[in-house]
């Protein structure tokens, strides 16, 4: 499957089925993260049965401390 994430179009898994499945692959797990699915923020108890598709347009927003 081939999804756009942060603007780039990249093939992804096809093990790789939900929102949350692909906070995983990307290895986002444990950060705080904002996520858009084809234009609409989800809050993050959506983000498990949220299935995604051939050209889901996904934007991730993760918070990096420092100071």
């Amino acid at each position: 499957m081939k999804l756009v994430i942060n603007g780039q179009h990249k093939p992804i898994d096809d093990s790789v089925i939900s929102v949350s499945d692909l906070i995983s692959f990307l290895e986002l797990g444990v950060k705080t993260v904002v996520v858009e699915w084809n234009d609409q923020i989800l809050s993050k108890d959506l983000h498990s049965t949220t299935k995604l598709a051939d050209g889901d347009k996904i934007e991730i927003v993760h918070f990096v401390g420092g100071g």
